[in-house]
């Protein structure tokens, strides 16, 4: 949007992209560009599998039936529309902020405000509600590989009965200070947890082809086409998260080829494992079976491969698994956190980079304070809900950002496009609708009220401290001046 030299930038005023680019070379606020196309990729599977593959599954299975394998394919093709929008968009701006900067392109200001509001409560609710479920799955293993657990007065929240979620603090805290110390650091420690959750789920896999049987592939969609959709419903949740590798553009080494291969790679890589996964499941036990169990591969493998002894192994695959989502997932929301505090919408010294470790260490650690008090001690039960609305959300703007920027800014380079543009992106918009419409009132109520108190928040604060209005206002960076008042 361009404006008057007399008149102040409206509230759909359009960031630049050569703008958004350049100041993430300036002192004190750019990101060290650390990391390669693997350690991209990797991250990306990091969020990706989590608890959803060794949980969702059974869910998926006493909906579907055997044809549960089709739905975590049907699940993956409406993923993989907004994946392809995302790494149009993470290769051609490469700038931390994910949907947040890729809106605040496209679709100006408050559009972008919006959806960085949104995506800050569902990275902070996810984050607590994965640490949450990191200390169930750390006390059964305890109890798998040890026989015995942590107390439930420090193990869970008032929620549920404890009184202090100490595992969870734990691990978010942890995790914080990792994150603190570099993003270099973070990507291999990373890359080593993804290994041992692949290796996991490969052995699971290996194991179940030895015993395979098709006994239980009949009927193979007891419900048709409605329970294939409906479980894709439920499983696609299990595919959430390559988004998040899109947080890390300011800090690929080669944005243009890193980032398409990392976010649309690690949704290929997560495809096939989950796949052949749910083949081995109901290769070697029953969709009841596999229904009427909190931990779906460790029954399997005990009921049909009568392995007992593995549901340990499947129980430290799931610890290790859900460490790495909740470390790329906070790796994410400080990223965005970082992106809007640097564009003004938020207080920008909390954007100030550490020198010594190259990370946004002040709010690293801010964040992950507040996160760890949310695991600790907050119902997460009903709230958990926004992190899926949130999610869809995000992948709906950001398809039509790839439809917007291809009329606004037609000879803006672009590494990566979108092939059949713009049919996949209103594809892509058409099945983030459609998951949408499925959530329950209560979800959207409660995602109105975030809005409505973001909304406060920008006219009070970020609409008169936004970056690019002051700039327009007598032409000095914001950074400038705050830098001179510090």
């Amino acid at each position: 949007m361009t404006t008057s030299s007399s008149q102040k930038p409206g509230i759909f005023a359009i960031r630049d992209v050569r703008s958004l680019i350049t100041e993430t070379a300036e002192e004190g606020h750019g990101l060290k560009k650390a990391v390669g196309s693997w350690q991209l990729t990797a991250m990306g599977v990091g969020a990706i599998i989590g608890t959803g593959i060794f949980v969702v599954i059974g869910e998926g299975a006493g909906v579907a039936g055997p044809a549960v394998i089709l739905s975590f394919v049907l699940a993956a093709v409406a993923c993989a529309f907004s994946a392809l929008s995302y790494a149009e968009l993470a290769s051609s701006i490469p700038v931390s902020g994910s949907a947040y900067t890729y809106t605040y392109a496209t679709l100006g200001e408050i559009v972008a405000w919006i959806i960085g509001w949104d995506l800050i409560l569902e990275y902070g609710v996810s984050v607590a509600a994965i640490a949450v479920g990191w200390g169930g799955n750390l006390n059964a293993f305890l109890d798998a590989a040890f026989g015995w657990t942590l107390p439930d007065a420090i193990a869970k929240s008032p929620e549920d009965g404890g009184v202090f979620n100490l595992p969870a603090v734990f691990i978010v805290l942890a995790i914080t200070a990792l994150l603190v110390r570099g993003v270099t650091e973070s990507a291999r420690v990373n890359l080593v947890m993804v290994a041992v959750k692949l290796v996991v789920l490969a052995f699971f896999i290996v194991v179940a082809l030895f015993n395979f049987g098709t006994g239980n592939f009949q009927p193979f969609a007891p419900d048709g086409v409605d329970g294939v959709t409906a479980a894709a419903a439920i499983i696609f949740f299990a595919y959430i998260g390559f988004d998040a590798v899109s947080t890390g553009s300011e800090e690929a080494r080669n944005p243009a080829k890193d980032l398409p291969r990392a976010i649309i790679g690690s949704l290929v890589i997560c495809t096939i494992f989950y796949v052949l996964t749910a083949l081995g499941a109901i290769g070697i036990a029953s969709p009841q079976q596999l229904e009427d169990s909190d931990a779906p591969l460790a029954a399997a493998l005990d009921q049909g491969a009568g392995i007992s002894w593995a549901a340990g192994i499947l129980a430290l695959g799931a610890v290790v698994a859900i460490t790495s989502v909740v470390l790329v997932i906070m790796y994410g929301q400080t990223r965005i956190f970082f992106a809007m505090c640097r564009d003004g919408l938020l207080p920008r010294r909390l954007a100030t980079v550490n020198q010594r470790y190259g990370t946004p260490a002040r709010l690293t650690i801010g964040l992950g304070v507040l996160i760890a008090i949310l695991a600790a001690l907050v119902p997460l039960s009903e709230i958990v809900k926004l992190v899926n609305i949130g999610t869809l959300f995000a992948f709906v703007l950001v398809n039509i950002g790839v439809i917007v920027l291809r009329r606004t800014r037609p000879e803006m380079p672009r590494p990566y496009r979108v092939p059949w543009s713009p049919v996949l992106p209103i594809l892509g918009v058409l099945f983030a609708v459609y998951l949408m419409s499925d959530l329950p009132l209560d979800t959207w109520i409660r995602f109105v009220v975030w809005l409505v108190v973001g909304m406060l928040i920008y006219f009070l604060y970020g609409y008169r401290n936004s970056r690019l209005r002051r700039e327009h206002t007598d032409g000095t960076p914001g950074w400038a001046r705050e830098d001179e008042q510090s």
